[in-house]
């Protein structure tokens, strides 16, 4: 599923949350942050965010109205779609509310500011998706760009809008 495109890049969607590719195995996404980092087509122009399934859910306005206006040295942009944002020209961080809450998973987790979030290494990017809060946030990163803990700590605040049912457990 596409959720974003600029010029000739689309920027895919891996699937329901959370998708977990089979041991040894990474889907080939050589495209995927390629797409997020090329979301907009010229200088000051609107980034195309495809909206999450759940995007209309009132609690996802709230997270919404409480986004960071720049998430390390990039500014939050305008995008197409309810409950999706950008942010850097062309895209660092890509965030949509209301995707699928994933459940239990073996998916990395890390907590940062209070809030949940699976951590899902890819081939050339990073999918964050809050942990026990539905509606879910999903973030899509370059890492090389921003750190994966500046951009989970600048959306803990927005995602703790979202009431917390479960939280991360670490077996051992």
């Amino acid at each position: 599923m596409v959720i974003a495109t600029s010029g000739n890049r689309d920027l895919h969607y891996p699937g329901p949350m959370p998708q977990t590719p089979p041991p040894g195995a990474r889907p080939a996404r050589a495209t995927a942050l390629a797409g997020a980092a090329a979301l907009l087509v010229g200088c000051g122009s609107t980034a195309a965010v495809e909206a999450a399934p759940h995007a209309a859910d009132p609690e996802c306005a709230e997270v919404m109205l409480s986004l960071p206006d720049s998430i390390g040295d990039f500014d939050l942009r305008e995008t197409t779609s309810q409950a999706t944002a950008a942010f850097g020209e062309p895209s660092a961080v890509v965030v949509r509310c209301g995707v699928e809450p994933p459940g239990p998973s073996p998916e990395h987790c890390v907590t940062a500011e209070g809030v949940d979030w699976l951590a899902i290494e890819r081939e050339d990017d990073w999918q964050l998706v809050s942990y026990g809060r539905d509606p879910a946030v999903e973030v899509l990163l370059d890492v090389d760009r921003v750190a994966s803990s500046t951009a989970m700590v600048a959306l803990a605040g927005p995602a703790e809008n979202v009431e917390q049912t479960r939280e991360c457990t670490v077996d051992g």
